[in-house]
């Protein structure tokens, strides 16, 4: 099998998006494009990547890691110029080597494959990846001569009014044979408005060597788009959005509304799994079986047992049970493990806590770095006090306790199974177990007081 490399340009600054974050960094659907490029890569097995950096070099070599090697373009003189940083790495080295823009996030793993098969098979010294635009207004022309091959690309300013009533593309993405794209590399000059190396000159280079060079023309025109301002940014969110939604739906999943639901390419839901709308899932999320999800749920990094319910909440790097109700308006925090059949009621919150099987707070409740047994029912208002200021302490609440309204458990303490905690009690020390604990002041009634007040007023 052929030997096959890449080449991602990732060096521009990318002045339109108007923004400190370089360009490539730009996240769509919560990823960096540049990353999203290289995932869909990865696709193809490739023997060596290399990524061009420039602006922002530490940044997106941060992004990136080990993924692959770097080469620095300290002065962006084109994108000719930016392979040619390649040349020490992949010169002498025989193959295919493709060449993509590191602000192309859409162009799929599927797509790169196809268009190495292509150049393979044909066996051209150049292939370069084309789409019918609807409006190819700005892009470079593929001109073909009589036989349908390719004969050169023509830039919009450069074409004929002939020329310009072509609809095929240049999208940026080409397969070359790597030697050839090096030698070529070597004959491309400056000579033009931008004194720049542009590495379509390569095509015309290779052409006039009568050399072949072929064209692999994608169905998909949406996904060759190039990101190079905010409003480009947003066309690739709502398409990658549109993929991925689509993709779960297929796979057995009901999204009521998927123009407003916001899935991860992370996010793993699986069968009869119903999305209301305003949900958004980020991250390593998984969603098993029969969970209904929203509306206006968000949830990231977690997973969602069999069978349960999320409603108008929030659930971050957490996990919950198997036909456990959430919500409304609840926010479960981080390190927080839910059990089965656990209800978590509205403005409840929840923080690095441990909640048993059929363990119910209802409402109006903060349960913060606790952990509750099975079968426990906490009171509306009841509170885990876990901070003093300095440090934070546990509170154990075992098995069948009953926790009454408006209740204080001052950590660290421990409330031993099946005891109650009567309403509005404030607990700073241990409660044995089927005990019932009082802890609050003694009432005082004071008749007519309040006609006194009345008159000083």
């Amino acid at each position: 099998m052929t030997k096959r490399f890449a080449v991602i340009l990732a060096a521009g600054q990318g002045t339109r998006m108007k923004s400190k974050l370089y360009k490539v960094l730009h996240p769509v659907v919560g990823k960096p494009m540049v990353q999203h490029v290289m995932d869909q890569l990865s696709v193809v097995q490739l023997e060596e990547t290399v990524t061009v950096v420039g602006f922002g070099a530490e940044k997106v070599i941060e992004t990136i890691g080990d993924q692959c090697n770097f080469v620095i373009q300290e002065e962006q003189l084109g994108t000719g110029h930016a392979v040619l940083q390649v040349e020490e790495l992949l010169k002498n080295r025989e193959g295919t080597t493709i060449v993509v823009c590191g602000d192309t996030p859409l162009i799929t793993g599927e797509t790169y494959q196809a268009l190495f098969e292509h150049h393979e098979k044909t066996g051209s010294k150049a292939t370069i990846l084309t789409a019918i635009a609807p409006n190819p207004t700005g892009y470079g022309r593929v001109i073909r001569n009589a036989e349908n091959e390719v004969e050169r690309i023509v830039e919009h300013k450069d074409a004929s009014t002939e020329e310009l009533s072509v609809k095929e593309i240049n999208t940026g993405t080409y397969c070359f044979d790597n030697q050839a794209l090096f030698q070529a590399l070597q004959h491309v000059s400056n000579d033009n408005a931008q004194g720049e190396y542009y590495l379509p000159d390569v095509i015309e280079i290779l052409k006039d060597a009568s050399e072949s060079v072929s064209a692999y023309l994608t169905p998909d025109f949406e996904e060759t788009l190039g990101v190079n301002d905010r409003v480009a940014l947003a066309q690739a969110e709502k398409t990658m959005k549109k993929r991925i939604n689509e993709s779960h739906m297929r796979n057995g999943v009901t999204i009521i509304d998927p123009d407003n639901t916001y899935i991860g390419l992370d996010v793993i839901i699986e069968s009869d799994v119903v999305i209301h709308p305003g949900t958004v899932l980020h991250g390593k999320t998984t969603i098993h079986a029969d969970a209904e999800i929203g509306p206006y749920a968000e949830i990231t990094n977690s997973t969602i047992g069999e069978g349960s319910v999320i409603k108008q909440s929030v659930i971050t790097d957490s996990q919950i049970g198997e036909q456990a109700e959430i919500g409304p308006y609840a926010r479960i925090r981080p390190e927080s493990i839910l059990g089965n059949n656990v209800k978590i009621g509205h403005f409840v919150e929840v923080k690095k806590s441990t909640i048993g099987n059929d363990s119910k707070v209802p409402h109006l409740s903060y349960i913060g770095d606790a952990k509750i047994g099975t079968g426990v029912n906490i009171g509306c208002g009841a509170i885990t006090v876990n901070y003093d200021g300095m440090n934070k302490f546990e509170t154990k609440i075992e098995d069948n306790v009953f926790v009454g309204c408006n209740s204080n458990l001052i950590a660290p303490v421990t409330i031993g199974k099946d005891s109650y905690i009567a309403a509005g009690s404030t607990i700073n020390q241990d409660v044995p177990e089927e005990s019932l604990s009082i802890a609050r002041a003694r009432q005082l009634n004071k008749e007519g007081y309040a006609s006194k007040i009345k008159k000083r007023k």
